[in-house]
């Protein structure tokens, strides 16, 4: 299972969409005002009748679900990731 996620980048990128396999972890509600790390710059992707404009960022845990990236301090929507 996935969730549909719609990601505000700020003014340069705007709002986009994409697709995470992340519900081990997470429920709904702790996902709205959550920074996450996201691959921009890739072509859109159809994922059955979704379609992913981005590539959110997360690592596996022991048991192989996603844990997502975020950055350890508050920063910019926007930001670009070095």
């Amino acid at each position: 299972p996935a969730y549909k996620l719609t990601i505000d980048f700020g003014d340069i990128i705007g709002v986009k969409q994409s697709s995470a396999q992340i519900t081990a972890h997470y429920t709904p509600e702790q996902l709205p005002g959550r920074l996450v790390i996201a691959v921009t710059n890739f072509p859109p992707k159809q994922i059955a009748t979704f379609m992913s404009e981005v590539l959110v960022l997360g690592v596996n845990d022991e048991h192989g679900n996603v844990v997502l990236l975020s950055p350890d301090s508050s920063v910019p929507v926007g930001t670009r990731v070095y």
